[in-house]
């Protein structure tokens, strides 16, 4: 079994019981959780405005964005993602009442209904007042953790209800066992059917392929503490920690295990600017030229659920890569709605509701924080933020940007420079 991903520069690393990796949030009443994802169109109306809320500010017409639409015209224009994550809360309140957990979910996203601040009103008009956020997304960066910290400061002033309403943000959980456990066995299946297929494993590529981001903001996820020029930072480092521990995991009594590695996928925006890779197309169609593997298995180890960017850019476009070059091909279903995420799941909600709560962590990365450090993950705009410890100095810092842009009669930049 040997690692082929590329190597970049490895980010500082801390001691694993230091504030960067045992970070504890600060106790309250927690009385509601706030389940959050990215959202998708409910039919094909809906499509181009749901992108327009993707890319918003970034000025990009509609024609460019006809290019991704045809992935979601071509699934009925309707995502699976709202039925999946509908279909996790239930299963998630079931399990928290079988815990006698009695905390109510309200269900939010980012860029379609219903929007995080509709459940914001809601739990607040309820009589809530400290939730828990819960989002569909494991690792550490700006798109996949900072930002959901955005989206709750930023809704939390949209609706006036800061310093009434808290939003407390879970902490990563790519480490949990019950993220990562269906992964190995989704993986076990799938290498079994491809040696029952009469491929050898010395013949067959494992494939753990994760949403490309710029290069910029790989490197600045994370804390400020453990930034390195020109490293992948912590969301390459935990992806790459994740595929180590699922390969570790495989049955001891299996034959020589295959190679793998990291590749990326779903990548967009201007060409110019440098993102993550390799790209899953670009590996399978390398595999083949160079006659490396018969057959190749991919592992959506950056994903909760088989959402479009799965069944579209894996099901579809990697799957049809793969036949082209002659190349056998599987992949392996994501933790989703297995119960072990489920419980996972509730196990992040008791974790903040009592310190006792044992905390499930595997993988060579170490813990994860409940509260980031300074400047985690930062990006372009300076906005509000919960859920670190430099949260209240976003928010202020947003706010004076705010007054001072009305001042002067013009748009914010909500820049950071």
């Amino acid at each position: 079994m040997t690692d082929t991903t590329t190597q970049m520069p490895a980010p500082r690393t801390a001691a694993p019981d230091s504030p960067t990796h045992a970070r504890r949030g600060e106790p309250r009443p927690f009385d509601a959780i706030l389940f959050s994802s990215f959202g998708g169109p409910d039919g094909q109306e809906d499509v181009i405005p749901f992108l327009r809320n993707v890319t918003r500010g970034r000025g990009i017409p509609d024609e460019r964005l006809e290019e991704v639409a045809g992935h979601y015209r071509a699934l009925g224009g309707r995502s699976p993602i709202t039925a999946q994550n509908e279909a996790m809360i239930a299963s998630l309140e079931q399990e928290l009442a079988r815990r006698e957990v009695h905390l109510p979910i309200y269900f939010g996203n980012r860029n379609w209904e219903p929007y995080n601040a509709e459940a914001v009103r809601a739990l607040h008009a309820d009589g809530h007042r400290h939730a828990l956020g819960l989002v569909t997304s494991a690792y550490s960066s700006y798109s996949s953790c900072r930002q959901y910290r955005e989206d709750f400061g930023m809704v939390l002033e949209e609706t006036g209800l800061a310093g009434e309403v808290t939003i407390d943000k879970v902490r990563v959980y790519f480490n949990h066992p019950g993220f990562l456990a269906p992964v190995v066995d989704g993986l076990d299946a799938a290498l079994a059917s491809l040696a029952s297929a009469g491929h050898d494993s010395d013949r067959i590529a494992v494939l753990f392929s994760t949403h490309s981001v710029p290069t910029s903001m790989a490197e600045a996820s994370g804390p400020e503490e453990t930034r390195v020029e020109g490293s992948g930072g912590w969301y390459v480092e935990q992806h790459l920690a994740a595929c180590r521990w699922v390969m570790e995991q495989l049955h001891d009594d299996a034959p020589e295990l295959p190679d793998w590695q990291l590749v990326y996928q779903s990548r967009s925006g201007a060409p110019h600017i440098p993102w993550l890779e390799p790209d899953v197309n670009d590996v399978i169609a390398q595999l083949a030229e160079e006659d490396a593997a018969d057959a190749v298995v991919v592992v959506p180890i950056g994903f909760v659920t088989d959402h479009v960017e799965v069944v579209w850019d894996l099901d579809t476009e990697a799957k049809e890569t793969a036949e082209e070059k002659g190349l056998a091909f599987r992949r392996v279903a994501t933790s989703g709605e297995d119960p072990r995420f489920i419980a996972a799941l509730a196990d992040l909600v008791q974790e903040r509701l009592d310190e006792a709560f044992p905390r499930r962590v595997v993988t060579d990365f170490g813990g994860t924080p409940d509260v980031c450090g300074a400047n985690c993950c930062t990006g372009r705009m300076c906005r509000p933020t919960t859920s670190a410890v430099d949260s209240a100095l976003d928010v202020e810092r947003a706010r004076a940007e705010r007054r001072a842009t009305a001042d002067a009669g013009a748009p914010g930049t909500g820049s950071r420079s």
